[in-house]
């Protein structure tokens, strides 16, 4: 997993909380001169701010606070959109804590990304993320959410249930093994805008235990009203997914399904082909990096031909078959 490049359609840019204040503002002058010329500049606004401090760093938590001041000061009521990276003990509790007990001070803050960090700092499945409730519910305003990690041995769990937030029109969850509880809360939450569901559902071995009967209200068609694209993705049984989907009702409602980066094989390549009238509606089927045989690629691509449908089958891989006396393996694209 990298550190993002873009967010929210904004470039994203590193606010340096852990300079001194003069290295800080020649940081930020850079940043924002067009040309050398800071009166050209784009304002605070032009970019989706990250906020990180490196584990190295001995921040307590009182210049934590002050290095975050020093970010509200500066730009806080500008930001439309912020990510939040790598933070001192390896927990973004935090971070997530300064954000919701200094809401007010960003009033404009319409997309957050929780977990913004590189697999260099830490991997996807030791991502230690909190309650993100609390976090939903101080921004009423909040339209955008992604979130990296679900669950971790550093002493946090991701819990996300939202009664009511009538803004929140995208949600997103990239792990690498997605616990059942967490798909329960998220699909008994009350988010009458949300249009883009996007679950990561990841591995058995990495906690991954989110099944059809988890996000029974989402297949239903019955959770979000307005949701247009579902992404049940880098998902291990995406195989086993796919006779539901096709027979759930959500899916005459969406324009796009995603099934990429997860271990799709022949076996769900056939039921595809069986079932391609249940999703002659969509508009886009994503199916990139999948396990099809070069035929059962073919034959999925004929089975939707004329139907309207884009079906992305790019990126073909080939099984783990170095150990003969093993079954071959298949790899979701998050993983470890």
């Amino acid at each position: 997993m990298d550190n993002l490049t873009e967010f929210a359609g904004l470039p994203v840019v590193d606010f340096p909380l852990e300079e001194t204040t003069e290295e800080w503002r020649g940081r930020l002058r850079r940043v924002r001169g067009a040309g050398g010329d800071p009166a050209a500049a784009p304002s605070a606004a032009s970019a989706a701010w990250r906020l990180r401090i490196s584990g190295r760093t001995a921040m307590d938590r009182a210049e934590q606070d002050e290095a975050f001041a020093r970010f509200l000061a500066e730009v806080g009521d500008q930001v439309t959109a912020l990510t939040l990276g790598t933070w001192v003990d390896g927990s973004l509790h935090g971070p997530v804590e300064l954000l919701v007990e200094h809401a007010d001070a960003l009033p404009n803050l319409r997309s957050v990304f929780v977990g913004d960090i590189h697999s260099h700092e830490c991997e996807l499945s030791w991502i230690a993320q909190p309650d993100l409730a609390p976090l939903v519910a101080a921004f009423p305003r909040l339209e955008e959410l992604a979130v990296r990690g679900a669950s971790s041995a550093l002493g946090g769990e991701l819990s996300l249930h939202v009664p009511s937030h009538d803004a929140l029109r995208s949600l997103t969850i990239e792990s690498g093994g997605l616990p059942g509880p967490v798909a329960r809360e998220v699909a008994s939450s009350g988010l009458p805008a949300l249009e883009h569901l996007e679950l990561w559902l990841g591995v058995e071995e990495y906690g991954g235990s989110t099944w059809p009967q988890d996000l029974a209200p989402v297949l239903a068609g019955e959770a979000f009203p307005e949701l247009r694209y579902l992404g049940v993705r880098n998902a291990e049984s995406v195989d086993g997914w796919i006779p539901v989907l096709a027979e759930a009702p959500v899916v005459k409602r969406v324009e796009v399904l995603d099934l990429s980066l997860g271990c799709l094989t022949d076996r769900g390549g056939r039921e595809l082909v069986d079932r391609a009238g249940a999703f002659a509606g969509l508009r886009r089927l994503d199916l990139h990096h999948h396990y099809l045989g070069e035929d059962m690629e073919e034959r999925v691509r004929a089975a939707f031909a004329g139907t309207g449908v884009e079906v992305d089958l790019a990126y073909r891989l080939e099984p783990d078959t170095e150990m003969d006396d093993e079954d071959p393996m298949y790899y979701t694209a998050a993983s470890e």
